[in-house]
C-alpha cells in the first residue's frame, strides 16, 4: 500500500490515519479526556529518561525474544485492548489479531469489540487475551469469563480504572456519543472520507448492518445506534475486591488488572491470586490528573518483584520507550494507539507495520546500550541527569 510504504514511524502512521479517518472516528482513537495532560505527560516521562552509548560490545547476535508468563514471544509488546479497531478498518480488530499472530506477540481482545471471540479464537489463534469491563449485573460478566474460557483465550485482564464514564468533550462535540444518533457535522466528516465510508461502514451495513459489539452479553448484543440502555447496566462504581476474588475462583488461567498505579493495590492484588499487574492510565484517556505511568512504575516494579508479573501500559510509541519500561521493571508493554493508527492505514499489514517498526527500534536501542538479550536491560543505560535522578528515587 502507497500509504504504508511511505510511514517510517509510528508518527507516520498517525498522520495517514488522520487523513483516511473520519475526524471523530480518528479524535475517539488519539485525543484522550479534558485538557489531555495525562495523554502529554505519557509521552513526556519516556522522553525525558536518557540513555548512554556503550562502546565496543560485540551486540551481533542480539535478540528481542523474551518469555512472559513462561512463554517465548518475539518482542516483550502485547496489542492493548482497543474498542475502536472495528471502526478504523472493517473488522480490526481480527486484523489487529493477525498481525500479533503473525509478529508472535499476544494480543487482547476488548470487551467493546466489534468482532467476536469466536471468531478470533478461530481465525487468529496465537496468544488471546480478553479485557473485561465489568458489568453492573455480574452474572453477565461471569457469562464473558465462562465465554473467554470456551474460546481458549489464556489471560483475563479486568480493567480497574474506569468505574465512570470519562469526560471526553470532544466527542459530544464531534457528534460521537452511544447512543448513535448522527449529526450533521458526523454526517458531512463522513461523505468527506469516501475511502472510509466505502471500505468500512458500507461492508458492515451491506452485510451485518450496523456494527454491533459482539462481546457484549447477548441481551445488549445490538447495533451501536441502538444502544440506550448499556450505559447504566455497564456501570462499574461497585466493583471492589470482592469481585476479584470471584473472578480468581471462576478463571483458571492468567488474570491480569489493568490500571494499577500504587504499590498498597499491587500487594494486594497479589494476596487475592493475581498473575499480573499493568500500570496503566488507561492512555490518558480517563482522569487527566493521573501521574505518567513510566514515572509509577520504579516503584511497583520494585516492591512487587518475583510475585507477580508487571507491565507497563500508556504513552509507547517507540522501540526506546520499550527498553526503556524494561530497565525500570516491566516484563512487557501494552500498545493501543500506536498499532491502532497502523490498523487504520492498512488493516493487518498496517497493524504488522506499526508492530515492525516498534521492533526495528528496539533492537537498535538495545545495540547502542550493549545489550545482547532482554535481560540484560537496566537502569545500567540511564544517564542520570538531575531529572533521571528523580525519576529512580521515586
Amino acid at each position: 500500500m502507497a500509504a504504508l510504504d511511505n510511514c517510517y514511524n509510528v508518527f507516520d502512521l498517525r498522520a495517514a490515519a488522520k487523513r483516511r479517518l473520519p475526524k471523530a472516528v480518528f479524535e475517539f482513537v488519539d485525543r484522550a479526556t479534558e485538557d489531555e495532560l495525562a495523554l502529554r505527560n505519557n509521552r513526556a516521562g519516556f522522553e525525558k529518561i536518557k540513555l548512554r552509548h556503550r562502546a565496543l560490545v560485540d551486540v551481533s547476535g542480539r535478540t528481542t525474544k523474551t518469555t512472559l508468563f513462561g512463554k517465548e514471544i518475539a518482542l516483550p509488546m502485547a496489542i492493548a485492548p482497543t474498542g475502536a479497531a472495528g471502526l478504523c478498518w472493517h473488522e480490526g480488530e481480527l486484523e489487529l489479531a493477525k498481525a500479533a499472530a503473525k509478529a508472535k506477540i499476544p494480543f487482547t481482545l476488548a470487551t467493546g469489540a466489534m468482532t467476536s471471540m469466536e471468531k478470533i479464537a478461530r481465525d487468529a489463534n496465537f496468544r488471546l487475551w480478553f479485557q473485561l469491563y465489568v458489568w453492573k449485573q455480574r452474572e453477565l460478566s461471569y457469562q464473558l469469563i465462562e465465554r473467554a474460557k470456551n474460546n481458549g483465550f489464556e489471560a483475563l485482564i479486568v480493567t480497574t480504572d474506569t468505574i465512570v464514564p470519562p469526560n471526553r468533550e470532544y466527542n459530544a462535540k464531534n457528534g460521537f456519543l452511544l447512543p448513535f444518533h448522527p449529526t450533521m457535522r458526523f454526517t458531512v466528516d463522513i461523505m468527506r472520507h469516501p475511502v472510509w465510508f466505502s471500505s468500512v461502514l458500507m461492508k458492515y451495513l451491506t452485510t451485518i448492518g450496523m456494527p454491533r459489539n459482539e462481546n457484549y452479553p447477548e441481551p445488549y448484543r445490538r447495533p451501536i445506534g441502538n444502544d440506550a440502555h448499556t450505559k447504566e447496566v455497564m456501570r462499574q462504581d461497585s466493583l471492589n475486591w470482592d469481585d476479584i476474588k470471584i473472578f480468581r475462583d471462576k478463571w483458571p488461567g492468567i488474570l491480569m488488572l489493568k490500571g494499577i498505579n500504587r504499590v498498597d493495590d499491587a500487594l494486594k492484588a497479589i494476596s487475592y491470586g493475581v498473575d499480573g499487574l499493568i500500570v496503566s492510565n488507561h492512555g490518558g484517556r480517563n482522569m487527566d490528573s493521573a501521574a505518567a505511568t513510566i514515572d509509577m512504575l520504579p516503584e511497583i516494579a520494585e516492591a512487587v518483584g518475583d510475585k507477580a508479573t508487571v507491565i507497563l501500559d500508556s504513552g509507547v510509541r517507540r522501540g526506546s520507550d520499550i527498553v526503556k519500561a524494561v530497565a525500570l521493571g516491566a516484563k512487557c508493554v501494552l500498545t493501543g494507539r500506536a498499532t491502532l493508527y497502523g490498523t487504520a492505514v492498512g488493516g493487518e499489514a498496517g497493524a504488522s507495520k506499526a508492530v515492525g517498526i516498534i521492533q526495528t527500534e528496539m533492537d537498535k536501542t538495545m545495540a547502542y546500550t550493549g545489550c545482547n538479550r532482554v535481560d540484560e536491560i537496566s537502569t545500567d543505560i540511564f544517564f542520570r541527569d538531575h531529572e533521571s535522578n528523580r525519576l529512580m528515587a521515586s
